[in-house]
């Protein structure tokens, strides 16, 4: 009977993942072996038998469903991914800057979380496309907040498009702070979506320093446009939960890494 019963878990295990990744669009491997409550090797087997039934895409790292290249998460999913993750990513970020700094800023639930960081400053040049940067700066009367223009982007709360590209053209900052959907190290930061990814290249490009922002959740994902390629990223703040394979491969790469820690 014992015997009988294991295959109906392991169809229950892998109908939950399915579902995780569904709802999500995303997961690491580390966060679907946590939420079915089995080891990271026996969530590997599952997903390889999904692959193979077509019915996710396994990356470096963790699960997409097919497709899930040029899926966009809205803001609200975002919003909802390693909330804890975010904000320890957010506090080690924020000491990357200094009074009387020049940042730009770039659109995305882990940089509203930064931003929400940076109100301790006592001065600061504050660029961005995003309103939720805006928004957590708007009562700093000493860190000026100059945004793009574009059109927004409603799913992102963010200005895109050309108009937003042309406002960077002239601009030189110190750093640029940007979050991405994957971070893989054979290709950099992408995004699934184009103008997205435009209106950020336009940001690093006005940038000495490139900082990415990515939770565990991004590292080893790859999604459709890429927006900073590796060689052009000089920091990655992440968690304690990113594969520790994919972040040896980067450093080796020459990126620096700051791991925050739950």
């Amino acid at each position: 009977m014992a015997e009988g019963a294991r295959p109906v878990f392991a169809a229950e295990r892998r109908q939950r993942i399915l579902e995780l990744v569904r709802a999500n669009g995303a997961v690491s491997l580390r966060d679907l072996a946590r939420a079915v409550g089995s080891s990271e090797v026996t969530v590997r087997r599952d997903v390889r038998i999904l692959e193979a039934e077509g019915l996710l895409d396994r990356h470096h790292g963790g699960a997409t469903l097919p497709g899930e290249l040029s899926r966009e998460p809205t803001y609200s999913q975002k919003a909802q991914l390693a909330d804890a993750e975010k904000l320890v990513i957010a506090d080690l970020a924020a000491s990357l800057v200094e009074d009387g700094d020049a940042i730009a800023v770039g659109a995305g639930t882990t940089t509203q979380a930064f931003a929400r960081r940076l109100t301790r400053y006592a001065e600061l040049a504050v660029v961005t496309n995003s309103l939720l940067v805006a928004q957590a700066l708007a009562d700093c009367p000493r860190i000026e907040v100059v945004m793009t223009g574009g059109t927004l982007r409603g799913s992102i709360h963010a200005l895109v498009g050309s108009p937003a590209e042309h406002s960077l053209a002239g601009l030189r900052v110190r750093r640029a702070f940007v979050s991405g959907n994957g971070l893989t190290a054979e290709r950099g930061l992408s995004t699934p979506n184009l103008q997205v990814a435009s209106v950020d290249r336009a940001i690093v490009r006005a940038a000495e320093d490139v900082v990415v922002l990515a939770d565990h959740t991004k590292i080893g994902i790859d999604t459709m446009v890429r927006t900073v390629p590796t060689e052009e990223i000089t920091h990655l703040v992440t968690d304690d939960g990113a594969p520790t394979e994919v972040l040896d491969d980067l450093a080796s790469r020459g990126v620096r890494l700051h791991v925050a820690r739950r």
